[in-house]
């Protein structure tokens, strides 16, 4: 018999399931995916960058870690209960070393409580460390997208969930990049996002390549 706190985890989760955004609309994206490792086997042991389009659009990863193998497996527009469906085919075969996810602001702008996005992580934790006790997990915290203001204290909130989770395993790390985004004024610094103030600039990027780096080594 499953213990009462293991239960109100498994039922939660059964909400975020029945709440999140339909994951079969990703489905021939993820087909393509398992149709290239098919044809060319990626090594074992890599850095899986994984999650939404800030990690699709981030096409410099390779020059900006180099010596480390890199695979990409980032799908635009995305929520965290996508790659929680999908970790089965997109993350656990590869078996990498280290996992490096930006996901969770998709969730929260359709409507997704911070809870809920907290249990979608720690439910992706879990199935991952299932199958790959060693493989060390990192999450870059959700970023203060100007064009998202409104959601900004349910993202402060799973921020700080999160942080709270990973603090709880060794093999979990928050890498938080939420401060360094912020000017003196508090508010975003409009020059670190293109145009349509959601996505990174280069500029963004080069904010974060620090930040991940510790945790690849």
């Amino acid at each position: 018999m499953q213990s009462p706190p293991r239960l109100l985890f498994i039922l939660s989760l059964s909400l975020v399931t029945a709440l999140s955004a339909a994951p079969e609309k990703w489905k021939a994206s993820i087909d393509k995916f398992t149709a290239a490792d098919a044809a060319n086997p990626p090594p074992k042991g890599a850095v899986l960058f994984a999650g939404s389009s800030s990690i699709v659009r981030w096409t410099t990863l390779k020059a900006d870690f180099p010596g480390k193998v890199i695979l990409n497996r980032g799908f635009g527009g995305s929520e965290l209960s996508d790659l929680l469906h999908y970790a089965d085919r997109i993350v656990i075969p590869y078996a990498p070393s280290r996992i490096v996810i930006y996901s969770g602001e998709n969730d929260l702008q359709q409507g997704q409580t911070a809870a809920a996005v907290h249990g979608t992580f720690r439910a992706l934790c879990e199935q991952v460390h299932a199958a790959l006790p060693a493989t060390r997990v990192a999450f870059i915290s959700i970023k203060p997208s100007p064009s998202r203001m409104k959601i900004m204290p349910a993202v402060l909130e799973a921020n700080r969930l999160i942080a709270a989770e990973c603090a709880r395993d060794p093999r979990r790390v928050f890498i938080d990049v939420y401060p360094a985004m912020l000017g003196a004024d508090g508010q975003p610094k409009r020059e670190l996002f293109v145009t349509d103030m959601l996505h990174l600039s280069d500029a963004g990027y080069a904010v974060w390549r620090p930040r991940v780096a510790p945790f690849l080594e």
